[in-house]
């Protein structure tokens, strides 16, 4: 058998040999029987650890329902029950939802009566919520009114902030029940106002589509600027000439209130919407954090100059210095005394002074804002005509020109109109972007409201003084040649001891570098420039080296974190400027092109220096020799001082080492006779183990021995006993018998 296998090994051998490509296929076809066994018996089954199942979010005694597991079926439930609700999606990980957690609370605390609060964890894998909803970031918060929504929440999750805007959407519409009402509403907001007559039916399907594009208007104005009001008395609509019924009016206080043109559009509630945020009056703007990285005030500030008011703000409670703002606004913006009825069909306007009609204003009006600029360039000022409307290649415009009463030149009223610096006004939340406040100059107050104008084109901005007023505030930036003065932001360094080098900021800027009796070498350097770190020893041996010197001074600022005068700004860091006493306006920058080194800096600094004349510099120059002289003497006699001591050293080093050679001879030795004595005691622990065994041998042999002993002893005395009563027996048996023949022989 063994050699028939052997014969058809070989011929297999010879075929291969004499066809290559049939052993590489065989090669082939086994690699690729072997790979996938190989595969399928190493492959390890991944174990994964199930999760842990979610707990309550929210405590138990909060008033609403924490759906922790995700039932989005049970959060639809409870939608259905209640008129307003609002659901709160989270994530039990996210930083921004454990936040959130006791701002909702507190607002269902207050609100658990008007409003269903639902909570639902959006994150478990098993719930239906991770299935259904698609959520990029946490927490969304979405009401509901009577199932119109989802209204999302974006604004500040806070909760006076969030409560307003809970009530905003539990009251989309205000009524109006007389003409008082409806002139304060629209004294204090920018007021849409609706007219309905509900003698046909309960609800009229005007006034449906109204209160349902007062709560998509929600969507779009989180911080509530545009208020809808509704009013049923026709004798309350004839105070906004209002006469038919279902008719919707926008109040603006600048230019024509208008009337939503029914016959243009459809009465529907996007187009109502559109028309309302198309045409309102945008005087001042809120600026409310997205809760991430946003450019939002960078693209307002690139629009133009800009008045930023940050005042401590309670969406919830009144506030007396939001309403001064407004009328200063108001003022600023108002170019014309009386207001005429204009064309509601464009959309995008823009005033323009016409000088050969004395003090009149045309004002273009174009349906596209990216066609004004193509208009103004072919419309030219004398041309300017009370045309009602027309149409061109880029839609319906229109051109009117009116008279315009001059104010008193100290008034803000018009100012807009009056001034190329046209400045938009913005409000911003003191709590919310106080870190913003304080950069730009804010006091360590809160509570006080802080004003500032920023010109991002001029890279400048001004703040307001507690003493002025912010009439005067806005008067004095737009005049032409303004008395404001830039407010440099500095910032205060720690108190430190005296040092070779002083530290410079925006407030001793002036009074160090511009000391007209002493010379200042300035070095401009900033935290995040790693060339300036690595010049610092270089200033420093620099100022030891000058410091004999009363004279000069050696300085340096912080440009990251030290506003300074334009005119005394670099482009680069790091640089040195050097100022000269008395000649301050002779400032001389360090070569560009020239190492900063020592004697660089020294030669740079005697050199100008010595341009002034006098003696002093070759007196400076002397007493900078003899300090070098004396320095290098210094480093000879602690050059001789270190020499001896390396010398001592390395005897000690030397000795240390033959010392440490003789230890380790003595310990190779003593680990020698440790072995020795590990294996005598091994051995002798193995002897007295083998003696121990024996010895409980013996014991236990012996311990038999003494039973057995025992044994035998009870056996002898037994048999003792035994012999005894035998013998005693015998004897008894004896003494009968011979009895018997005693008693025989008498007988006889």
């Amino acid at each position: 058998m063994l050699r028939r296998v052997r014969a058809q090994l070989r011929q297999a051998v010879d075929q291969m040999a004499k066809r290559p490509e049939l052993c590489c296929g065989a090669i082939l076809l086994t690699c690729a029987l072997i790979l996938p066994l190989t595969l399928t018996c190493s492959r390890v089954k991944s174990v994964v650890a199930s999760p842990r199942a979610p707990l309550r979010f929210f405590p138990a005694e909060a008033p609403l329902a924490d759906l922790f597991l995700g039932q989005l079926e049970e959060a639809d439930r409870l939608l259905e029950e209640a008129d307003v609700s609002l659901v709160f999606y989270y994530a039990p990980w996210c930083a921004h939802c454990l936040a959130a957690r006791q701002h909702v609370q507190q607002v269902a605390l207050r609100l658990a009566q008007q409003v269903q609060f639902v909570a639902v964890n959006c994150w478990w894998h098993q719930g239906r919520c991770r299935k259904q909803k698609s959520f990029f970031q946490y927490p969304v918060i979405h009401l509901f009114y009577r199932r119109v929504g989802p209204i999302e929440y974006r604004g500040p999750v806070r909760a006076e902030y969030l409560e307003s805007f809970i009530q905003r959407v539990s009251a989309p519409l205000t009524y109006l029940p007389s003409v008082r009402a409806l002139h304060t509403f629209l004294t204090q907001h920018q007021a849409v106002v609706g007219y309905f007559q509900f003698n046909s039916s309960p609800q009229p399907a005007g006034y449906i589509v109204f209160l349902l594009s007062a709560l998509h208007a929600l969507r779009r104005d989180q911080q509530g600027e545009v208020r809808f009001a509704v009013v049923t008395n026709q004798a309350v609509a004839g105070g906004v000439s209002l006469r038919e019924d279902e008719s919707v009016y926008l109040h603006r206080r600048l230019n024509s209130s208008l009337v939503f043109p029914r016959t243009q559009r459809n009465f529907t509630v996007q187009a109502v919407c559109d028309w309302v945020f198309e045409n309102r009056e945008s005087i001042i703007h809120w600026i409310q954090p997205t809760g991430a990285k946003s450019y939002s005030l960078e693209a307002e500030l690139q629009k133009g100059p800009a008045l930023l008011t940050f005042l401590p703000h309670n969406p919830l409670a009144a506030n007396q210095l939001l309403t001064q703002v407004t009328d200063v606004a108001l003022q600023y913006h108002s170019c014309s005394g009386s207001q005429e009825d204009s064309v509601s069909v464009p959309r995008c306007c823009r005033s323009l002074l016409d000088p050969s009609a004395g003090p009149s204003v045309c004002e273009l009006c174009v349906s596209h804002c990216w066609a004004l600029e193509l208009y103004l360039q072919r419309v030219s000022l004398s041309s300017c005509r009370s045309v009602q409307s027309s149409y061109g290649v880029f839609g319906r415009w229109s051109v009117c020109c009116r008279s315009v009463p001059r104010p008193p030149p100290d008034s803000i009223t018009g100012l807009q109109c009056r001034s190329n610096k046209t400045l938009r006004f913005y409000l911003l939340d003191t709590q919310l972007h106080w870190t913003l406040a304080q950069r730009l100059g804010a006091s360590a107050d809160q509570s006080l409201p802080f004003i500032t104008i920023i010109n991002l084109r001029d890279e400048t901005h001004y703040v307001l003084n507690h003493t002025d007023t912010l009439a005067d505030f806005i008067q004095n930036f737009s005049v032409s040649y303004s008395p404001l003065h830039r407010h440099l932001v500095g910032h205060k360094p720690q108190q430190q001891s005296q040092s070779l080098i002083q530290e410079v900021t925006s407030d001793s800027f002036l009074h160090t570098v511009m000391d007209s009796q002493r010379d200042v070498l300035l070095l401009y350097y900033s935290v995040w420039c790693g060339f300036c770190s690595a010049l610092n020893h270089v200033f420093l041996q620099l100022a030891r080296l000058l410091q004999g010197n009363s004279a000069l001074t050696v300085a340096r600022v912080n440009v990251g974190r030290n506003d300074l005068p334009w005119e005394f700004m670099v482009d680069h860091v790091p640089s040195v400027l050097f100022f000269p006493r008395h000649r301050k306006q002779m400032s001389v920058k360090f070569p560009e092109n020239t190492p900063m080194t020592v004697p660089n800096l020294l030669r740079f600094v005697l050199q100008h220096t010595e341009s002034g004349g006098g003696a002093e510099p070759r007196s400076l120059l002397e007493a900078e020799l003899q300090v070098l002289q004396r320095q290098v003497f210094s480093l000879h006699r602690a050059r001789e001082r270190l020499s001896q001591q390396l010398s001592v050293l390395w005897r000690e080093n030397r000795r240390l080492t033959l010392h440490t050679h003789t230890l380790q001879t003595q310990n190779a030795e003593l680990q020698e006779q440790s072995l020795q004595l590990e294996t005598l005691y091994r051995e002798k622990t193995r002897q007295l183990s083998d003696t121990v065994h024996r010895l409980q041998e013996l014991a236990d042999a012996s311990e038999e021995l003494l039973k057995e002993n025992s044994l035998l002893r009870v056996l002898l005395t037994v048999l003792r006993e035994r012999d005894g009563r035998d013998t005693e027996r015998q004897e008894e048996e004896g003494q009968e018998a011979a009895d018997g023949q005693e008693g025989k022989r008498e007988a006889s």
